[in-house]
């Protein structure tokens, strides 16, 4: 083959190449993403509570998913999704002590494995992990509450990159519908508590709020299957989280994903359940 049809070949595979990693198909976009929140987010903003708190939770989760995918799957797990779990709850949570990184980070695993209904975990990991924490443990964890402030640069880097992503893997519509919500509900705050709408719609420009809309909420697993159902799923969370807010309940946005995500799960396997009973009952 000549040099001039092996640059040929290699300029057409690019697209493909790029193409491919965008894919819904590739299961470590997300850990690539969230990697670049967790970089872009603490060399501009220091989000970190430290790198070995970080590496506490990442490693917990890993070998939590590697024993319990071994022992109770018979095989090795892939670990993309445990990564995810261990670097959200290194950002998200924040304490003076080791053991809640490394115990929110082992809850959240055990949570996809013991936690099931019908072969599927019911709640998001890393939330259910958060959420448990920071019930049972609220003098000792709390989670990340920082703003980007005036730093637009990193909010713009991160929003645009993860909305690509999330478009590529056909959940944009999740994110989308979650945020035209949440600013709809803002100024219901604001008009209901008196106070600036400006101070009810910064959250959504924090770190927390990122990982929040780009991974909780469009986690494959436990959201349902209809795209329609989906967005009415996500805009009551939005509306579970705004009553939660106005209770003055601090971590409104994990409760109500915790409570209503699983929910909507329940309801849509009761549904399937009762349109498969009259098949089983004629065969």
């Amino acid at each position: 083959m000549s040099q001039q049809s092996i640059a040929v070949t290699t300029h057409a595979s690019e697209p493909f190449r790029w193409k491919r990693f965008f894919s819904p198909e590739n299961r470590y976009l997300a850990p690539a993403f969230i990697t670049c929140i967790l970089i872009v987010g603490h060399l501009s903003f220091g989000i970190l509570e430290s790198y070995k708190k970080t590496g506490v939770a990442i490693a917990a989760s890993l070998l939590a998913e590697l024993i319990l995918g071994r022992i109770l799957s018979g095989k090795w797990p892939n670990l993309a999704s445990a990564y995810i779990s261990g670097i959200s709850v290194g950002i998200l949570v924040r304490s003076p002590a080791f053991w809640p990184y490394a115990i929110c980070a082992v809850v959240s695993i055990m949570s996809k494995y013991v936690l099931r209904l019908k072969g599927r975990h019911i709640w998001n990991p890393s939330n259910f992990g958060i959420s448990v924490l920071l019930f049972l443990a609220p003098e000792t964890v709390a989670t990340l509450s920082i703003q980007w402030g005036n730093y637009l640069l990193p909010m713009v880097v991160i929003w645009v990159l993860g909305s690509i992503i999330i478009w590529r893997v056909r959940r944009f519509h999740i994110t989308g519908t979650y945020v035209v919500c949440f600013l709809v509900f803002a100024i219901l705050r604001s008009y209901l508590t008196g106070s600036p709408w400006q101070s009810e719609v910064a959250p959504l420009t924090g770190p927390m709020y990122q990982l929040f809309i780009f991974f909780m909420i469009t986690d494959p697993k436990t959201t349902v299957r209809s795209k329609f159902w989906q967005c009415v799923v996500v805009s009551f969370v939005a509306l579970a989280e705004m009553i939660l807010r106005l209770s003055q309940v601090v971590y409104a946005p994990f409760y109500a994903l915790f409570l209503v995500g699983p929910a909507a799960l329940l309801i849509e396997m009761w549904f399937d359940s009762r349109r498969t009973a009259p098949v089983r009952v004629a065969a």
